[in-house]
């Protein structure tokens, strides 16, 4: 999400995209449970307890670790830096390989803090053309502020990204998950944040159709800004 910061090799760079992806699902998943556990059975507490927790871990991630890697823990924002020019192909591959570890290794630590069976697959059906829709939607926006801001306000990139998923959280239907290593790992949690198999396909073509819009978007919107940079 921004600027690798100098300094740091590649092993360095792989490490914390995938510590960073796994605490971001261990933050997730677990605020989620916690939530749950809170919330007497009231899905909209659970939800405001995920959202924020997820907003401020976000944010904290971002901050301490895009310096080293760029905080991208989502393959999608991986693929457009490789597009673009700014990471390898085999980096790239590399990245996307340890953000899916990653993910799925967060989602383990929560299990585990929360006591619960580590193996366990999602029986939440997320499906639908609304659901579909709003991943699009989700991962176009979430696209659109990382390639806006990492261009026109690098310094407050942390925050956007924060405040944005945030947001998402309420006003798409899917609940933003604009990311495939997330929507991969969230279906293997039978809790709250979790996702059925059958609906991975659906929620993955959204993002799919988002970040190929954002892409094209974002490059003709800072066309001229290139140009005179």
């Amino acid at each position: 999400m921004t600027a690798d910061g100098p300094g740091f090799g590649l092993a360095r760079r792989l490490a914390a995209e995938g510590v960073g992806t796994a605490l971001l699902l261990a933050v997730v998943v677990g605020s989620g449970v916690m939530g749950e556990g809170l919330s007497g059975g009231n899905d909209a507490i659970a939800l405001l307890l995920n959202t924020v927790s997820t907003g401020a871990g976000l944010f904290v991630l971002i901050t301490l670790l895009g310096p080293v890697s760029g905080a991208h823990f989502n393959p999608l924002v991986t693929l457009l830096g490789a597009a673009s020019g700014q990471l390898g192909r085999g980096e790239a591959l590399a990245r996307m390989a340890v953000q899916v570890a990653g993910a799925v290794a967060g989602v383990l630590l929560a299990h585990a803090m929360f006591d619960q069976p580590l193996a366990q697959v999602s029986g939440k059906g997320r499906d639908g053309a609304g659901q579909v829709l709003s991943e699009a939607v989700a991962t176009f926006g979430l696209l659109m502020v990382i390639q806006l801001g990492a261009r026109l306000a690098p310094g407050a990139l942390a925050a956007l990204v924060a405040l944005y998923i945030t947001a998402a959280y309420g006003f798409t239907a899917s609940t933003s998950f604009a990311n495939p290593a997330v929507t991969l790992a969230r279906s293997l949690t039978d809790t709250f944040a979790g996702i059925a198999p059958a609906s991975v396909p659906g929620f993955l073509a959204g993002q799919a159709a988002g970040a190929f819009a954002a892409a094209l978007a974002s490059s003709w919107l800072l066309k001229d800004h290139r140009a005179r940079g």
